[in-house]
């Protein structure tokens, strides 16, 4: 069985806090320019995005993509594919056999650039991703083996139980030399606007600092989005990473009845590990994990869709999902053609009209992108969180049921508030601090 991508990775975070690798808390994170912070990212896979499978029919909903509020598009891996110890019928997009190389099911070269040049003209960002950490097995870099890890036989190895690939070397300067001078390569020949990286956390923290010193020699505006909850990527080389620790307290939540208290305790230890003004990316499903309608149940996901694009730091929409679309993300459906089902969004308007607002309260007010997070207690905090956003013009305060039961109880608030409906008629009589939540509710309020 394939290591669950969340769990290495929270694991790797133990681990990293508990040695003591690095302590950077008192470290600032890197600053990142004003669209980094503001972003909505969305992950898209070339492959089931559209019925062509190809950059085409990705430019042909690039309006679509603007029109929902996403600011930077992420496309997953565009290169080749392994067929040495493939899995599945196609193979796996993170198992990349020549990274200077675009998988010519999905077009030429000129095709990704005016895929950039459309975005660009829309005025969207376009990243792809970086699978630095490992190639597949018949990589055009195979044939200087010294690229690659290898055990004390001499033979080149896996990392962890991922057969399908082969794990790469960054104790060898030429190995570091190659994968630098690829990444400049695609900055430089497609005016890409960044990269993201898979599994970083894997590959040598030096590394990605040079590496992003060399890329902004060449484009200064970029941005850079760890696959990984390591706190010392974000000093200098990573702009963002993921919310590995908070995406699985919050799945623990909503699935196996954890104390919703953990939520704030989470983010509180996000905040005491890694340097100030770290950025974390805040989702609630990806190619890694159950798309979240299949994992938590239609309401859940819509309880969770809430919490997130409340909380600080930059929220992602993976590929679909901004329509309810329920095909499956990772193993198998990784190695297979599984089209997105766009129709899903007449099944479920009310996730469409959820998403739509909550992405348009982000534009719309500077709190919840950038303000403080303030969290505040409850009269149930095992079922329900609550907390504010806040910057010097405003303040939110958001109520999250995250329990399968209807909630009647208080809140630690004072003030004048008037509620934010969410969807049509929804606004109810704030009376705070008492307030009421529906099975799976959220109410967001405004002062």
């Amino acid at each position: 069985m394939r290591i669950s991508r969340s769990i290495l990775l929270l694991s790797a975070l133990a681990s990293s806090l508990a040695a003591q690798e690095r302590d950077v808390s008192q470290l600032s994170a890197r600053p990142s320019v004003p669209w980094v912070r503001d972003a909505l990212i969305y992950e898209l896979n070339p492959r089931t995005f559209s019925a062509t499978g190809n950059f085409g029919g990705v430019v042909a909903r690039l309006d679509d993509l603007k029109s929902t509020g996403v600011s930077i598009v992420w496309l997953m891996p565009i290169h080749p594919l392994g067929e040495l110890k493939k899995k599945g019928t196609i193979g796996s997009p993170y198992a990349v056999r020549d990274y200077y190389a675009i998988n010519p099911a999905y077009g030429t070269k000129d095709d990704l650039k005016r895929l950039v040049s459309e975005a660009h003209r829309r005025g969207l960002r376009v990243i792809i991703d970086i699978v630095a950490n490992h190639t597949s097995w018949d990589n055009v870099m195979m044939s200087t083996p010294s690229y690659y890890r290898r055990d004390a036989q001499g033979k080149i190895v896996s990392p962890y139980d991922w057969t399908d690939v082969a794990a790469l070397d960054y104790t060898n300067g030429a190995t570091r030399k190659y994968m630098t001078d690829m990444l400049k390569y695609w900055i430089r020949e497609f005016d890409l606007d960044g990269f993201r990286c898979d599994v970083a956390g894997e590959v040598p923290t030096d590394f990605w600092e040079n590496a992003r010193a060399e890329l902004e020699k060449i484009k200064p505006e970029l941005v850079m989005l760890a696959e990984a909850a390591k706190p010392d990527l974000l000093v200098r080389a990573f702009d963002l990473d993921y919310a590995w620790p908070f995406y699985g307290t919050m799945a623990d939540v909503i699935t196996n009845g954890r104390s919703a208290q953990e939520i704030g305790r989470t983010w509180e230890m996000e905040r005491r590990m890694y340097p100030r003004g770290a950025m974390h990316m805040r989702f609630t499903e990806n190619h890694d994990e159950d798309r979240a309608i299949a994992r938590f149940g239609e309401r859940a996901a819509m309880a969770a869709a809430a919490l997130v694009f409340s909380l600080d730091g930059v929220p992602m929409l993976y590929n679909g999902q901004e329509a309810g679309d329920v095909t499956e993300s990772g193993a198998p459906a990784l190695f297979e053609n599984m089209k997105v089902f766009w129709g899903d969004a007449e099944r479920r308007p009310e996730i469409v009209d959820l998403l739509k607002r909550l992405v348009a309260l982000r534009r719309e007010h500077a709190a919840f992108r950038q303000g403080q997070t303030v969290w505040l207690r409850n009269s149930d905090q095992d079922r329900v969180v609550t907390f504010l956003r806040r910057d010097g013009a405003e303040e939110f305060l958001v109520a999250v049921n995250l329990s399968n039961k209807p909630f009647s109880g208080t809140v630690e608030a004072s003030g004048a508030y008037s509620e934010v409906a969410l969807t049509p008629g929804d606004a109810r009589p704030t009376g705070l601090p008492a307030i009421a939540l529906d099975a799976w509710g959220y109410r967001i309020f405004r002062r």
